[in-house]
């Protein structure tokens, strides 16, 4: 996780309770983004539950299944793109099963192009994987 970012944000005022679960949280989006970042499907889809739906709500989209719909999002962003960043994250984290993560992206496509863009992903959790990820972003749609 990036230095100073709030994996711990909603933080009861009684002390360090929780901690470690927020930190947990906070580590498996960043594992997640930095399959997606690898370009690894195999390790993204793996951070998903097999009921997955994921919602471009900014674009009206929604793929509904780990091994159909969200498989096929993935794969058309890997084909699209030479690489793909996140980072500068800053995450709010509600135990036990959602996370907020506001961050940066930086998509470069095959001919070079690099398109910064600052997005917002809300997720849902269950039995540790995402089973729900709602995404709000700037500029084009790369999960198209």
């Amino acid at each position: 996780m990036s230095a100073g970012m709030g994996a711990d944000a909603g933080a009861s005022a009684g002390g360090d309770t929780g901690s470690a679960d927020r930190r947990a949280l906070a580590n498996l989006v960043e594992r997640y983004f930095a399959a997606v970042d690898r370009m690894d499907l195999a390790g993204t889809l793996a951070c998903f539950t097999a009921d997955a739906r994921v919602t471009i709500a900014t674009f009206d989209a929604v793929y509904l299944g780990r091994d159909s719909e969200v498989r096929g999002m993935y794969e058309r962003l890997f084909a699209r793109y030479a690489s793909v960043w996140h980072g500068d994250f800053d995450h709010v984290v509600q135990a036990p099963e959602r996370i907020a993560s506001r961050f940066t992206v930086r998509n470069v496509s095959l001919q070079g192009a690099l398109t910064v863009k600052h997005n917002c992903n809300f997720f849902c959790l269950r039995d540790g994987l995402v089973c729900d990820m709602s995404v709000y972003m700037s500029g084009d749609n790369s999960l198209r």
